[in-house]
């Protein structure tokens, strides 16, 4: 200890007197808020007409398949953002969940969404579009659609498939410009 504050024998005395009664706070957990469950913003779609989109056309061969994860940033985007974004370091503002949607309610959905995402100024949000498990020999027709759509908008700086424990290739992490 430093000579220049060291406490005199009275001022050792007086210091343990005062605070004599104290007793320790007990020790509590960390708490962590949990993550929001995911909330269908529209009710499901027939199983017919999801039936029958899926089955019109054949897959784009530069589009992903079934077990594909999705990835993309704009150009300038640096490569330790793309890192932290695809190891899940954002925090998740909001979330659409676009299951069992056909895709004209889903585009009319994500396009709601971000207007009222970026207007709550919200960075990174995630967006359910499920594995396409019952999609037939198309494929995952959400994840194809959105993969396209998300890369037209300007509001998207980039995005990824999510971490395994939020969903991994059914859902992705996106993260907006906010301008």
């Amino acid at each position: 200890m430093n000579s220049r504050f060291k406490l005199s024998d009275d001022e050792v005395r007086l210091f343990r007197e005062a605070v004599a009664d104290a007793r320790p706070l007990p020790a509590k957990p960390l708490r962590r808020r949990p993550k929001p469950r995911p909330q269908a913003r529209f009710t499901r779609a027939s199983q017919q007409e999801i039936l029958e989109e899926s089955m019109s056309g054949l897959p784009d061969p530069d589009e992903p398949l079934v077990g594909e994860g999705l990835i993309y940033a704009r150009p300038g985007v640096q490569v330790a953002l793309m890192r932290k974004l695809r190891r899940g370091h954002f925090s998740v503002g909001a979330e659409l969940d676009l299951h069992g949607l056909h895709s004209g309610a889903a585009r009319v959905a994500l396009a709601e969404f971000l207007r009222e995402v970026r207007g709550r100024r919200i960075r990174c949000v995630r967006i359910i579009h499920g594995k396409g498990n019952r999609s037939g020999p198309r494929g995952p027709v959400l994840k194809q659609k959105l993969n396209g759509w998300l890369r037209q908008r300007d509001e998207v700086t980039a995005f990824c498939s999510a971490r395994p424990a939020d969903g991994g290739t059914g859902a992705v992490y996106v993260l907006l410009n906010n301008h």
